[in-house]
């Protein structure tokens, strides 16, 4: 009789490659932004004329602009902007769509109709747009590119909870604490909340890469984070005028955005496919 070998099951780290390659992407980005201060001795708006537009050396490891600041300390700085608005704007946009796709999906009927609609309005206009309109209105400022990105970008987030809510509704633990008396807002935060955060949690993670995304193209354009305070989309800008003699001044800042939301992409990718039992082998 022949014996055959059992199968190995694949190790987890060839199962969630993407997973760890997402997670070590944005640890190291993370922990530079954190660490900025202590990991260069330059300050990111100190001035040197007599390093102008130096290429990447010993002494300056990304090179320097066109006001001798240090590159690598810029691109740190800057990284510390970019994530910023990202978690605050997530957290934003996050927090609204989860309240309204709760309310909807558990109340149904008229209250469905009335957010969903909205949902739909908001979803009419270009978000990018829509964003350029807002903030052409207000000062440019971190704050308020923070609070217009949260404010445009909610709508993904509720209809997901809505469809999860809908689903959860009907499940024998919500009717059971129907039964019970429960009141319709202990329902829903302590039954069908917790059941539906998976959706949000992998919608958060790729929503960070989208606000960087969105921030570092209102910076290019003038209207995000204004100099002298750094950030990857205003270096882009300033690299651009002198790209011919300095490609340092693009390329260092264009690959960390690259990275950035790189490491969030394959990260909310990996999460979902790892939360998602329908999508596992």
């Amino acid at each position: 009789m022949i014996k055959r070998k059992p199968l190995k099951r694949p190790s987890f780290l060839s199962r969630n490659a993407l997973l760890i390659i997402g997670l070590v992407l944005v640890g190291i980005m993370s922990l530079s932004a954190v660490l900025a201060p202590w990991l260069t001795p330059y300050h990111p708006s100190h001035l040197n004329v007599d390093n102008l537009l130096q290429p990447p050396s010993t002494a300056h490891i990304m090179g320097t602009d066109a006001l001798g600041r240090d590159v690598f300390t810029r691109v740190l700085h800057g990284g510390r902007v970019s994530l910023w608005v990202g978690f605050v704007a997530v957290g934003i946009s996050s927090c609204i769509g989860l309240i309204l796709g709760l309310v909807a999906g558990y109340f149904g009927k008229l209250v469905d109709e009335i957010i969903m609609r909205g949902v739909d309005v908001m979803l009419c206009f270009p978000s990018f747009f829509l964003i350029l309109a807002v903030i052409a209105f207000l000062e440019p400022s971190l704050t308020n590119i923070m609070v217009v990105i949260g404010l445009t970008s909610w709508m993904g987030v509720a209809r997901l909870i809505r469809a999860e809510t809908l689903s959860l509704r009907e499940r024998d633990f919500v009717q059971a604490a129907k039964a019970a008396g429960a009141s319709p807002m202990r329902i829903i935060f302590n039954h069908i909340l917790p059941n539906a955060l998976a959706p949000v949690l992998v919608s958060a993670t790729l929503g960070v890469a989208g606000a960087i995304l969105v921030e570092s193209s209102l910076s290019f354009l003038g209207l995000g984070v204004q100099p002298p305070d750094a950030s990857w989309g205003n270096m882009l800008t300033e690299g651009k005028e002198v790209l011919g003699v300095a490609w340092w001044l693009s390329f260092f800042p264009g690959m960390a955005i690259l990275v950035t939301v790189l490491g969030y992409n394959l990260l909310g990718e990996s999460l979902r496919d790892l939360l998602d039992p329908r999508l596992r082998q």
